[in-house]
């Protein structure tokens, strides 16, 4: 029997703006598969003998769910939530919720030059070391809108990557955009590897005929590609051999003109 909590989605609330805005990405995600979407705030665990208060992190703890439960139903979004508070560390409680989870989500306000320390430990490790798919949702515009973008999805000749695929062509049927195939073949001078990508794409491409699907050469792997883009993407959803890279997809706090913007990403277990 399928443990109920495997059909929720999960998203780390920390009382930030970036929170509050993995929680409206989400939203589709719970509707689409017809599941909650369980918000969780993590406390510190205290031992007897520690000092301090615990009220103070149990009363923060539910203004910030309160918070992201409101700017949810001011959506007017169809979807069921739970709000629940657990003890540990952001990064722990999240991985242990990924056990049976249906995809786990962290907010980002995106990264600067030194990556990984901004991209912040939570999103980071839990990128990394998550046991279902985890989304890490920039900040800077409202997810709730559509904004265009392509759903870029890392393409190569692997078993493993039919679970990469199944998910970008989802969320590009989720969020009506088109698909941006990054060919991740290491041959070649840059061109564009159509006769590969043709044959890897196409069964799916016969399932899904209302998604349009535009080639790109990514020889130098999906992070290098992202980084010089000038496509504009919303979501890129990679393999876990990229989970290391997350904090350059996501991209800078503020891009220099004519730079990568960076995008949201979606790290796909195998």
């Amino acid at each position: 029997m399928n443990n109920p909590q495997s059909q929720r989605i999960v998203v780390g609330i920390d009382g930030s703006d970036a929170a509050i805005n993995a929680a409206k990405w989400a939203a589709a995600e719970a509707v689409s598969r017809n599941v909650p979407l369980r918000l969780i705030h993590a406390i510190p665990q205290r031992h007897a003998d520690a000092s301090g208060d615990e009220s103070l992190d149990i009363e923060y703890a539910q203004t910030s769910l309160r918070a992201a439960d409101a700017a949810l139903q001011a959506m007017g979004t169809p979807v069921k939530v739970e709000c629940d508070i657990v003890r540990g560390s952001s990064e722990s409680a999240l991985i242990d919720e990924s056990r049976h989870a249906a995809m786990v989500c962290v907010g980002s306000v995106g990264t600067g030059w030194v990556a990984r320390k901004v991209l912040g430990s939570t999103a980071g490790t839990v990128a990394q070391k998550a046991h279902c798919p985890v989304a890490v949702i920039r900040s800077g515009r409202d997810v709730a809108e559509p904004d265009g973008g392509y759903v870029a999805v890392a393409v190569q000749e692997s078993e493993t990557n039919d679970a990469v695929l199944e998910h970008g062509f989802r969320e590009a049927r989720l969020r009506e955009a088109p698909i941006l195939a990054m060919g991740v073949w290491r041959w070649g001078l840059g061109e564009i590897p159509y006769r590969q990508l043709d044959h890897r794409l196409g069964p799916w491409v016969s399932r899904h005929r209302e998604v349009h699907v535009q080639p790109a050469a990514a020889r130098r792997g999906a992070a290098e590609f992202l980084t010089h883009t000038q496509e504009p993407v919303q979501l890129a959803v990679v393999g876990s051999e990229d989970a290391d890279k997350v904090a350059r997809m996501v991209g800078p706090i503020t891009p220099h003109p004519g730079g990568h913007t960076g995008c949201s990403v979606l790290v796909v277990r195998d």
